[in-house]
């Protein structure tokens, strides 16, 4: 393992994901966030079988930074219960790899 990660999240608007995105890249918790158009989500919400329109984000920070950035996401998210999943990067790179690092901040910097 890296000590990266891949962070998936998913909203409805394209405004909510491009807002979400550009402020956790500001913020310095996430080198790039890529976001997908628009997806078929089908899924169960409070019993309920639902399906919607929405759009994926693949962000991508340090382990170390993923706290954080789990707290950014939920806080700017328009969701009751954001999805917020971790992904261990395995392997990459390494020129893209150290850019990530480089481009996340420190806590407190």
């Amino acid at each position: 393992m890296t000590g990266r990660l891949v962070v998936l999240s998913t909203v409805a608007k394209a405004e909510d994901a491009e807002r979400i995105g550009r402020a956790l890249v500001e913020r310095g918790l996430a080198a790039c966030v890529n976001v997908l158009p628009a997806m078929t989500s089908i899924y169960r919400w409070k019993g309920k079988l639902e399906k919607d329109e929405e759009r994926l984000l693949v962000i991508k920070t340090r382990a170390e930074r993923f706290p954080a950035l789990r707290q950014a996401l939920v806080s700017l998210h328009p969701y009751e219960v954001p999805e917020v999943l971790a992904l261990p990067i395995a392997d990459g790179h390494q020129p893209y790899l150290d850019w990530l690092d480089e481009s996340v901040k420190e806590e407190g910097a």
